[in-house]
C-alpha cells in the first residue's frame, strides 16, 4: 500500500495535528488521548491486505486504544473479529456472529458480540454486549438488538463494564465519550519494515498462505486443524483447487504465444494442474482424519461467542479466474 494512503487511513499515535480544528457538520468532536495504545507487533501488520482490515475496523479499535487497549484483528470462525487484550490476563473478543456466516464486509455487521473470556480459565465466559437479532421461535427480542451495527454502542457497553471491574486503563473522564463522526481519522504512522528480505515485491498470496500456517502452528485442538485444512483441500472452493485453476489458465496463457515452447510449456502447466488435484484426491479425508484425533469436549462452549484463534488473522484472497476450457 502505498504510504500517503496508508497515513490516511489509519490513525496516528498521539497526531492530531492534521484533524480539521471545525468538525464536519452533523459530527462531534471526541477529545483524544495523549497516545494510543500500541499496533499489533508481527508480520502482518506490514501488509496491505492486513493494513485495510485495521482500517476497516478503526471505529472499534481507534476508541478502545484511545483508552490504553491493545487490540488485533483475527479470523474466528467465518468472519474478521477484534481481539482486546485487559490488564487482567482475560481478553474481549468483538465481532460479528459466527455462525450462520454473514456476506457483509468485514467492520460493518449487522449486529456486534462482546464477550469476555480467559485463555486459562474456559469456565469464565461473559457476554457484554449482543446487538444481533434474536434467533429461535419465541425468542425474546434484545434490548441491544436496535443497535444493530452501530459501534458507538458498543464502545459504551465496554466502557462501562471495564470500569466497573476497573480493567480500564485510562479512565473515561480523560478521553471523554467515544468518536461518534464518520469523518476521516487522522494520519496513520508509518509501519516499520518487517520484509524477509530487500526484495520489494509484495508476496500477497505467499504471505497470506504463511499466516495460514502460523494459524495452524497456534491452533490449540485437532478441530481447529483439521479447520485449516478445510481452507486447503476443500475440493470445489480450497487452496489446492484454486491452485489447480491458476496452472491451467497459465497453461492457456502460454498457449497465447503460438510458439513451439509455448505448447510445451503449457503441457507442463497442465500437468502440475492434475498433479495439485490429485493431492487433493489422496488427501480428501486427511481433514476427518485430523479431527478424529481431538478428544470429546468435557462440556459445550456457549455458541454467542466466537472463538479465540491465534494472533495472525487469515487474509481473504481474491477469487480466482474462472477455468478456461481447451
Amino acid at each position: 500500500m502505498d504510504p500517503d494512503i496508508q497515513r490516511e487511513l489509519i490513525p496516528r499515535d498521539g497526531d492530531d495535528e492534521d484533524t480539521p480544528d471545525t468538525p464536519d457538520p452533523g459530527t462531534r468532536r471526541t477529545p483524544v488521548a495523549a497516545s494510543l495504545a500500541p499496533l499489533p507487533d508481527h508480520r502482518n501488520v506490514n501488509t496491505s491486505w492486513w493494513q485495510e482490515l485495521w482500517r476497516r475496523h478503526a471505529h472499534i479499535t481507534t476508541p478502545l486504544r484511545q483508552r490504553g487497549l491493545e487490540c488485533d484483528i483475527e479470523f474466528g470462525l467465518s468472519a474478521y473479529i477484534v481481539h482486546v487484550a485487559l490488564p487482567d490476563g482475560s481478553y474481549l473478543i468483538i465481532g460479528p456472529p459466527q455462525e450462520p456466516s454473514s456476506d457483509r464486509p468485514p467492520g460493518n455487521p449487522e449486529g456486534w458480540i462482546v464477550t469476555r473470556q480467559r485463555p486459562d480459565d474456559h469456565a469464565m465466559f461473559e457476554v457484554i454486549y449482543d446487538s444481533t437479532a434474536s434467533t429461535g421461535p419465541g425468542a425474546p427480542e434484545r434490548p441491544e438488538a436496535r443497535n444493530g451495527g452501530n459501534a458507538t454502542h458498543v464502545v459504551e457497553a465496554i466502557d462501562q463494564r471495564l470500569t466497573q471491574l476497573g480493567l480500564l486503563p485510562v479512565p473515561r473522564s480523560s478521553i471523554g465519550g467515544p468518536p461518534v463522526s464518520s469523518a476521516p481519522q487522522p494520519r496513520a504512522p508509518e509501519f516499520p519494515d518487517r520484509s524477509r528480505s530487500a526484495d520489494p515485491t509484495p508476496y500477497v498470496y505467499g504471505d497470506a498462505l504463511l499466516a495460514l500456517t502460523d494459524r495452524l502452528n497456534g491452533t490449540e485442538s485437532h478441530a481447529d486443524a483439521a479447520a485449516l485444512l478445510h481452507q486447503i483441500l476443500e475440493p470445489t472452493e480450497g487452496l489446492l483447487e484454486r491452485l489447480g485453476e491458476f496452472f491451467e489458465a497459465a497453461g492457456e496463457k502460454a498457449k497465447e504465444a503460438n510458439q513451439d515452447d509455448g505448447f510445451d510449456l503449457s503441457y507442463d502447466l497442465a500437468d502440475a494442474a492434475a498433479e495439485i488435484r490429485n493431492l487433493g484426491e489422496v488427501l480428501h479425508v486427511a481433514e476427518d482424519r485430523m479431527r478424529a484425533l481431538n478428544p470429546p469436549p468435557s462440556a459445550p462452549r456457549p455458541s454467542a461467542a466466537p472463538p479465540r484463534t491465534s494472533r495472525l488473522p487469515l487474509p481473504v484472497l481474491p477469487p480466482a479466474q474462472p477455468r478456461q476450457r481447451r
